[in-house]
């Protein structure tokens, strides 16, 4: 099946294939619905269990902030493990892992991410044009555009989550 052929239903934020079985010359074998959601976990941190990534918040696919937002946990959590492990922290400090993440996961990546599956579901023409002309005048005003990519790169999440003690 062509790839043109593939749609994004929108409006009810599922992924669908339509149309033959063949896909660039591979015979599909079966297909899904997927049906965007978005979770955070109810904490990061049971015990000597941490969660990081997929397991601590799932968010709709768009972006590839998931996986970002993943890396930035693991980055946090690693220092953080580290410094413990070689006595320069106390194990306590293990907690702020939870409060840091989870913090800025409900704060920014569920924000970012349902932004941008918003974006992406704008029919109205005018809207859509709105949409490019704020785009178009942030790209335009550099400090507009560093805030915006701070943002979205997910840097200033980072540096919120380094504040929280």
């Amino acid at each position: 099946m062509p790839f043109s052929r593939a749609w994004w239903g929108m409006g009810r934020g599922r992924l669908s294939l339509s149309g033959g079985s063949e896909a660039r010359g591979a015979r599909i074998l079966h297909t899904n619905l997927y049906s965007v959601h978005q979770r955070v976990a109810t904490t990061f941190r049971k015990d000597r269990v941490f969660l990081v990534g997929d397991a601590a918040h799932v968010n709709n696919p768009l972006g590839g902030m998931g996986l970002n937002f993943g890396l930035h946990d693991a980055a946090n959590l690693a220092e953080t493990l580290a410094a413990v492990w070689h006595g320069t922290l106390p194990e306590s400090t293990l907690d702020r892992y939870d409060r840091q993440r989870r913090t800025v996961a409900e704060r920014h990546l569920q924000r970012l991410t349902i932004a941008a599956k918003q974006l992406l579901e704008i029919r109205d023409p005018e809207l859509r044009e709105a949409r490019k002309n704020d785009l178009r005048g942030i790209a335009s005003d550099p400090a507009r555009a560093r805030e915006y990519l701070l943002d979205t790169s997910m840097i200033a999440g980072m540096r919120e989550a380094a504040t929280i003690a």
